[in-house]
């Protein structure tokens, strides 16, 4: 059995040198000491973390947020300098001009179709929900991946908290977009047992969402709107023949929301243990970077299985403060890297 590295992070605002139309953070300018040689330096020293992960060998999937643009994103991929990495990538118009990227292995994966950035305009265009579907050469398994970068909670937990609850009910509808079959497509299948068969193969693709949420798994967004849980009750269960039916009635069908599992419970309620240090007001660590699957991804029911067992949390010795916090970077001094702690896990090819 063959295994994928798999890791998301926060690069925490790895803006660009160069004036852009976009981007509104006047902290990061030349003027306040992001320039040439800060920008370099904590490329170098992110790119040194990935290189490192699963003990050195790299991961062959790799989510990230928080880069300007391509071009920063670029750079990055040459410093980490592995010849079979490829990007994912579409500039988004975020107010503050930081997207979400997908940096994969192009000896390992191949694109099934471009990447799409969905966009979920509030007031403003927010950060995109970055999908990215790939399939695995050695198997021909398909991997739907959903990078994610949710609204912050910069003026509150409860202020901002409807902006994620609507980013989340967004995420859900590209969920049910991949996992079901369009009304009008549904509507002309014969209701035989082998359409029922069609449906759970839909029902059951490997879906992974990787992300920066802004908030915690037990939090509205991704607990009742998204439906990441951390149980099995509901995810177990595959589509079934509605009472006359060999297949759902429409109704059933069309009103059907998928279950997801969020890997990253296990993390919740230990003491200094999370991805993200939350210092107003709460003065705590927390879990905000999370892997959530879907049903056939949990199962290994379509070739791939990610062990929600594996899941760690990556804080090597270098970027993690004396309290045990991210070592965030310091454009006086040149040193760190985020304030964010990269998460990893294996994909097991079944």
């Amino acid at each position: 059995m063959s295994r994928l590295n798999v890791a998301f992070w926060n690069l925490q605002n790895l803006f660009d040198t160069v004036v852009s139309d976009i981007a509104a953070d006047l902290e990061f300018t030349p003027e306040e000491g992001w320039d040439e040689e800060a920008f370099s330096k904590k490329v170098a020293n992110l790119a040194t973390i990935i290189r490192s992960m699963f003990d050195g060998s790299g991961p062959d999937l790799l989510g990230i947020c928080e880069i300007e643009n391509r071009r920063v994103a670029d750079i990055l991929l040459q410093a980490i300098d592995r010849d079979d990495y490829k990007l994912a990538h579409v500039d988004s118009p975020d107010i503050r001009g930081i997207d979400t990227s997908l940096i994969y292995s192009d000896a390992i994966f191949e694109l099934i179709e471009e990447p799409k950035a969905h966009l979920v305009h509030l007031r403003y265009p927010t950060r995109d929900i970055f999908q990215v579907n790939l399939r695995v050469r050695e198997t021909g398994a398909e991997l739907m991946l959903l990078v994610n970068h949710w609204p912050s909670r910069w003026r509150g937990l409860y202020e901002t908290e409807p902006y994620r609850i609507t980013v989340a009910s967004y995420c859900g509808r590209i969920i049910d977009e991949i996992l079901k079959f369009p009304r009008s497509e549904f509507l002309t299948m014969p209701d035989t047992e082998a359409t029922l068969q069609q449906l759970n193969d839909r029902w059951n693709r490997n879906v992974l969402l990787m992300g920066d949420f802004n908030d915690e798994p037990f939090n509205r967004s991704l607990l009742d709107e998204l439906r990441a849980a951390s149980g099995e009750d509901k995810l177990e269960e595959a589509l079934k023949a509605s009472k006359g039916r060999e297949t759902p009635t429409p109704e059933s069908y069309l009103k059907a929301q998928a279950y997801l599992f969020n890997g990253m419970w296990p993390f919740l309620g230990r003491p200094d243990v999370g991805t993200h240090y939350f210092s107003r007001a709460v003065n705590t660590m927390n879990v905000l970077d999370q892997f959530i699957l879907s049903r056939g991804l949990y199962y290994g029911l379509q070739g791939l299985r990610l062990n929600p067992q594996s899941i760690e949390i990556f804080t090597p010795e270098v970027m993690t403060t004396d309290k045990g916090r991210p070592r965030v970077f310091n454009k006086k001094t040149k040193k760190g890297f985020s304030d964010h702690f990269p998460i990893t896990a294996f994909v097991d090819i079944v």
